[in-house]
């Protein structure tokens, strides 16, 4: 019966997997256009290997010295107008929230000054492959923490003494989160062609994959606000719920599909 149970909290985990590797999926896509054209399916598969292997490695020092990353080391207080206490599990999200945030600007910006619409949009910003591999990786990390720590959650046993009475202690399922990162890591691999290409064919979806990868820097920015319990006068940071997040994204494309729709019939009645 037990390992019964523990397939079924694998599966769980890689639903769980599933749903929070959206966005990484996408920063993924956009990112690696900065790579050589031949070399970008080459750092997809590659950048998110090395993701995965860092995200094991993540999950055993997580689960060794968790209160290293949730332990405050710095306790905001100016004059009222920020409060909160600084983690490093925070400050990691954080980052992560603003260079997305300023990825997604810079790239809209871009689209928008771009004039040959038909050559390679990034290639004035192009990186070297190691750039764009190593970007991946640390990004990848990033997106990781909710996922792991959402992991370690569901991936608990009771402790039982000699008699088979439960200690009152827990302790982490590691081979089912570990398989859990591997095989999601799998199918980012999969899939990270297929959503790169759908990008490249219509172009049209670019800018509102770019406009997504905006909100989720915003969505990470209040979850990592919200972890350090940061108050701004007084009212305290909450963060983006997932189911939010969502809900905005399927605003999102249904605008984009109207809109789409509404110039095809402008074009058609001019013409």
């Amino acid at each position: 019966m037990e390992i019964l149970e523990q397939l079924f909290t694998l599966l769980m985990l890689l639903l769980l997997q599933a749903v929070l590797g959206f966005d990484n999926l996408l920063y993924i896509s956009i990112e690696s256009k900065r790579a050589p054209k031949d070399k970008q399916a080459y750092v997809r598969k590659l950048g998110i290997g090395i993701a995965v292997a860092a995200r094991i490695i993540l999950l055993f020092l997580l689960t060794s010295v968790i209160s290293a990353f949730t332990e405050p080391f710095w306790n905001l207080n100016f004059w009222g107008l920020i409060e909160g206490s600084l983690n490093l599990e925070s400050v990691i999200v954080l980052f992560g929230g603003i260079f997305i945030l300023y990825t997604a600007v810079k790239e809209i910006f871009h689209l928008i000054g771009t004039e040959d619409l038909h050559g390679d949009s990034n290639e004035k910003n192009s990186k070297s492959v190691g750039m764009v591999i190593s970007t991946i990786v640390l990004m990848n990390l990033v997106f990781s923490f909710d996922s792991i720590l959402s992991a370690m959650a569901l991936a608990q046993e009771p402790i039982l003494n000699e008699s088979g009475d439960p200690t009152g202690e827990t302790r982490y399922i590691m081979w089912v989160m570990a398989t859990a990162i591997i095989l999601s890591g799998i199918l980012m691999i999969v899939l990270a062609d297929k959503v790169s290409d759908f990008l490249q064919k219509n172009r049209l979806y670019e800018i509102l994959g770019l406009f997504i990868l905006f909100i989720v820097g915003i969505m990470l920015i209040s979850e990592g606000a919200h972890k350090a319990h940061l108050k701004l006068f007084g009212n305290e940071v909450m963060p983006m719920t997932k189911t939010t997040f969502y809900f905005v994204i399927a605003i999102l494309v249904i605008i984009d599909i109207v809109q789409g729709k509404y110039q095809k019939k402008l074009i058609a009645k001019k013409q």
